[in-house]
């Protein structure tokens, strides 16, 4: 039995190989210091069987502090950007092409794939955590799938302001692309739960789109990889996509894109062996 973790900022993602069938598994990451015991507690609590495990791989958090044996069972430490990119080479079954990855969780990160290269071409601190944390500021709640919810039931455009609003043309783009993001919001009567939570959503999937279709440019990728929580989120999506096809690059969504990680964790365990 293969056993991965990948400890993430708000969430820790298990995947248990046995026998080549995987399952999968998450639980809120503990506020306790990353150790062998409490790698051990989460294995107990989970009713996976410590004898029974034959190797074990982390990647996340600062997992890369933990020694190099859980009990004698080898821990083998993977390097998160190794995880993005081998999760995403594993779902979305990309040879050797150049392709972006774009890591959508708490915090993003964008991920260049090549062949068996993988590298780091930066990040943003803008994500499902920045969504949590200032819904939780306006509307006391920091569920971003109700948050998600809320902003269905709301226009954005009641506090956004739109292209169409500002000026009659910029060249080809539609005027319902934003212009000023909230730039209604000082002077509008329009501030609902529902149109802040929408105008929220649109506005992190805006940065995420634009910080995603600048470095595909960058890498000629036509295509952007997703991967994370964040980018289940339907709202933010929209955003994401309405800027990716400014540039005329393709977001993919691939079913189990949240456990990307953690699959790349066990990629590397299945070579180990």
């Amino acid at each position: 039995m293969l056993v991965a973790f990948d400890f993430g900022i708000t969430n820790t993602d298990i995947a248990i190989d046995n026998e080549g069938s995987t399952q999968y598994l998450s639980i809120p990451t503990p506020k306790e210091n990353l150790t062998k015991g409490l790698i051990k507690n989460i294995i107990s609590q989970n009713k996976i069987s410590l004898s029974e495990i034959s190797v074990i791989g982390v990647t996340g958090g600062k997992s890369s502090d933990l020694e190099n044996n859980i009990d004698s069972i080898k821990l083998i430490k993977v390097n998160e950007i190794d995880a993005i990119g081998l999760g995403a080479r594993k779902l979305y079954q990309l040879a050797d092409e150049s392709a972006l990855i774009v890591s959508a969780g708490t915090g993003t990160a964008c991920v260049h794939v090549e062949g068996k290269s993988y590298n780091h071409l930066g990040g943003i601190a803008v994500g499902g955590g920045m969504l949590e944390g200032l819904g939780h500021l306006l509307f006391k709640n920091s569920n971003g799938l109700e948050i998600n919810d809320f902003g269905k039931k709301g226009q954005r455009d009641k506090l956004d302001l739109l292209i169409g609003d500002v000026v009659n043309k910029i060249g080809n783009l539609s005027p319902e692309i934003t212009a000023v993001n909230f730039g209604q919001a000082q002077s509008s009567f329009a501030d609902t739960m529902e149109n802040t939570a929408a105008a929220l959503c649109n506005m992190i999937g805006e940065v995420i789109g634009t910080m995603a279709y600048l470095n595909a440019i960058l890498v000629g990728s036509k295509n952007v990889y997703f991967t994370g929580r964040t980018s289940y989120l339907s709202l933010v999506v929209q955003g994401i996509e309405e800027r990716l096809e400014l540039a005329g690059i393709k977001g993919q969504y691939s079913d189990k894109r949240e456990f990307g990680n953690v699959i790349g964790v066990i990629e590397v365990l299945k070579k180990s062996q």
